[in-house]
């Protein structure tokens, strides 16, 4: 079995690097634009699913995509359009609960899986100037809910309930032990 990684996502690479599963990388270019879904667990089933169907396989590959979500009183926060829609997202997101969900699908030319995995994020109450300094780590541009759990984003958390690598982008343990039981 030969796992190929369709995803454009460096924090990806990097989990499944430090556990030693060896993949290949196909770039994943799927518009996310266009999926209009608002129920987070729908939408990063619909994405993980859309980007792994439209990735060719032969017979020994499985393909693993993913697709990560912040969500907040039944708004979903995507990656920022700009700096000021990011300081509006972290705002939104201060002094709250708020929602990571991470949707991955594996798939061969025989089965499929779905992984979902949630994690409650807590973020402190933040001033204006902790959300200014936050925002002058242009890191944030790339993430959804405009912060990165794994960089500067970890100053703004107060704490987490679930899988701390499902804030990363990828529940990694759940998708180890799915790749294992595909090898048996």
């Amino acid at each position: 079995m030969k796992l190929i990684l369709a995803s454009s996502s460096p924090r990806r690479r990097y989990l499944l690097n430090q556990v030693n599963i060896k993949f290949e990388l196909r770039e994943q270019l799927t518009d996310e634009s266009r999926v209009t879904i608002t129920e987070p667990v729908e939408k990063v089933k619909t994405l993980a699913a859309i980007k792994s169907h439209s990735t060719e396989l032969s017979d020994s590959e499985v393909i693993l995509t993913a697709d990560t979500v912040v969500a907040k009183d039944g708004v979903i926060y995507e990656k920022p359009e700009n700096k000021a829609h990011a300081r509006e997202m972290i705002r939104e997101l201060s002094s709250g609960t708020h929602q990571v969900y991470t949707g991955c699908m594996l798939r061969s030319l025989h089965k499929e899986e779905f992984i979902l995995s949630k994690t409650d994020v807590v973020f402190y109450d933040l001033t204006d100037e902790e959300i200014e300094n936050h925002l002058q780590h242009e890191d944030y541009m790339d993430k959804a809910g405009a912060y990165g759990i794994q960089s500067h984003g970890a100053l703004l958390v107060k704490e987490i309930h679930g899988d701390y690598n499902t804030v990363v982008g990828l529940p990694l343990a759940e998708v180890v032990r799915a790749l294992q039981n595909w090898q048996e």
